[in-house]
């Protein structure tokens, strides 16, 4: 019995437990009235605040070059100077990098040796012209003057004999001015019987023994022609056949062309009275060396600088002829060689311009042509990017622009190229926005210091850095507000009352503000009050709002700036 009663006792109590425990969980406590609101503060703190803007865009080369053929277009040039190449080979494909100067592809010309040629035979014959016309070498034509004329020049060393003008005469072209002897040697053509011919050969020492002189003199057999001729003309009937041959010999002085001579063998040991004349004299047809001064222009002569049987040196001026015609015709013709020199210049260079080089250091973008092609000198073939130096266009609202300011740095990362960073300089901030769709946009230019891994077109993020202070008086931005175009934030004294003061901010982020007056450090500064809250909510603890304070600890020490 008495353990049932014990039994029915500890059920009670534990009835009359359970109901008082559960009622004081069911049932909240009376509210307690306060006499105002419970505001959220936080203190003035001192640390380091850094401002940016975050942007993305693809990356392209600041710097490219174009790949070209040697040589540069000249739409003036004479069609004989066009060269056209052939792109044989190329060696360096799209993509692969390459240095500056480096061979990139090989050409061909097959016909610029033709040109060449054709270029150097014109050349030749306009500088044979000017040297016929003005008597100078081809090597001396540089020295003259088309306002002085003509000057008719000594062919060869020599006597002036038959000098025909005179100063103020009119001469014709091709008038023969006068002729320049060398009468150091003659020549004598003679005519021999059969049997005088049987012993004669070439190189054959003749005796000679002239009309006007006593002695014997010796010439030497130059010329034979073996072909026998008729010996006759029409007054004297040809009776047999005779041979010509040209004898020539040193002149003692005295010999002249026309002068009579016989010829004969001499006898071995040369006595005067053993020689076997021929039947036939002869007569001394020449010197050996004469040439003529013919006029190569029709003018006056201004000058005649020789006289009659006067000794002359090869070069010397014989007669000088001006005129209006004489000097354009001088002007015209060293046009002419100057013209033809720089035009197989030309050639000549492209000779050397085989290969095609990169202008630049950088990477291939890509080839505008295939092997086979036929490329003009100066056509562009491709293109080459630099991708040390890159760049980056990108757009930002109108606050983010008022941040950025040209020569900002900024940090760069590609989406390729995990964990790599890339530095970056703002260098052109737009003065004037765009309107996209409502929202108003602002181009920027960040130059990026890039790298061989970089290519066109890459997507790129850049941090530019808009700003930082370290070791400043910083408050939440939640505390800021607005009366009157003035910022202000609202103090939280020790007495528990409130005042509004008037603060003068620097730098600002998406999370704090830099104060630089009107507070100081240490200070609470209000971030919310009870007063603002809805119905459904409640204030966690005095100093902070919902979410709780260790949560709002955590994204501080997450996101915030480093306090001191």
């Amino acid at each position: 019995m008495a353990q049932r009663i014990l039994m029915i006792a500890l059920i009670i109590v534990i009835v009359i437990g359970g109901g008082f425990y559960a009622y004081r969980e069911l049932v909240p406590p009376p509210v307690q009235e306060t006499q105002g609101p419970v505001y959220s503060t936080k203190p003035v703190i001192r640390g380091d605040i850094t401002v940016g803007v975050e942007v993305s865009g693809p990356l392209n080369p600041s710097r490219s070059g174009a790949i070209q053929a040697p040589g540069g277009r000249n739409y003036y040039e004479m069609p004989s100077s066009n060269i056209q190449y052939t792109l044989v080979e190329i060696l360096a494909e799209e993509g692969s990098a390459v240095k500056m100067g480096e061979v990139i592809a090989r050409l061909a010309a097959p016909e610029l040796q033709n040109q060449i040629k054709n270029a150097e035979n014109e050349l030749e014959n306009e500088k044979r012209f000017l040297s016929d016309l003005t008597g100078l070498p081809k090597e001396r034509l540089y020295e003259i003057n088309p306002a002085q004329g003509v000057i008719l020049r000594a062919p060869i060393d020599g006597r002036v004999s038959g000098l025909s003008v005179s100063e103020g005469k009119e001469v014709k072209q091709g008038q023969i001015v006068a002729r320049i002897v060398d009468d150091s040697h003659f020549k004598i053509n003679a005519k021999v019987y059969p049997d005088e011919f049987a012993h004669i050969k070439l190189d054959q020492e003749l005796a000679l023994r002239f009309s006007i002189f006593d002695g014997v003199y010796y010439g030497k057999v130059t010329d034979i022609n073996p072909n026998p001729v008729p010996d006759g003309d029409e007054e004297t009937p040809s009776k047999s056949f005779v041979y010509w041959i040209t004898v020539e010999g040193k002149n003692p002085g005295l010999v002249t062309p026309g002068l009579e001579v016989y010829v004969g063998i001499p006898s071995s040991n040369k006595n005067p009275s053993q020689v076997l004349w021929f039947a036939n004299p002869a007569k001394v047809d020449s010197f050996v060396s004469e040439e003529r001064v013919l006029s190569t222009v029709e003018a006056m002569a201004t000058e005649v600088h020789v006289r009659e049987m006067q000794m002359v040196k090869k070069g010397d001026p014989i007669v000088s002829l001006s005129g209006s015609d004489v000097q354009q015709t001088l002007e015209e013709r060293l046009e002419k060689i100057r013209n033809k020199e720089m035009e197989l210049a030309d050639l000549y260079s492209k000779v050397g311009q085989m290969e095609v080089r990169a202008p630049m250091d950088g990477i291939i973008a890509r080839w505008d042509t295939q092997i086979g092609a036929q490329i003009q000198p100066g056509e562009w073939m491709g293109y080459v990017f630099n991708t040390s130096d890159m760049s980056m266009w990108v757009e930002v609202d109108d606050i983010d622009v008022l941040m950025i300011k040209q020569g900002s740095p900024a940090t760069v990362t590609v989406e390729a190229l995990p964990g790599e960073t890339f530095e970056g300089v703002v260098e052109h901030v737009a003065t004037m926005g765009k309107d996209m769709q409502g929202i108003t946009r602002f181009g920027v230019d960040i130059r990026v210091k890039g790298g061989a891994e970089l290519r066109p077109g890459m997507q790129a993020s850049a941090y530019i850095d808009a700003g930082s202070a370290q070791d400043v008086l910083l408050i939440p931005v939640e505390a800021i507000f607005e009366e009157d175009g003035v910022q202000k934030v609202e103090v939280l004294n020790p007495d528990g009352t409130t005042k509004a003061v008037t603060v003068k901010l620097g730098l600002m982020n998406d999370r704090y503000a830099e104060v630089k007056s009107g507070l100081q450090e240490g200070e609470l500064v209000i971030t919310g009050s009870s007063a603002d809250l809805l119905p459904s909510q409640h204030i966690g603890n005095k100093n902070s709002l919902l979410p709780s304070k260790d949560t709002d600890n955590n994204n501080e020490e997450q996101n915030g700036p480093a306090a001191n």
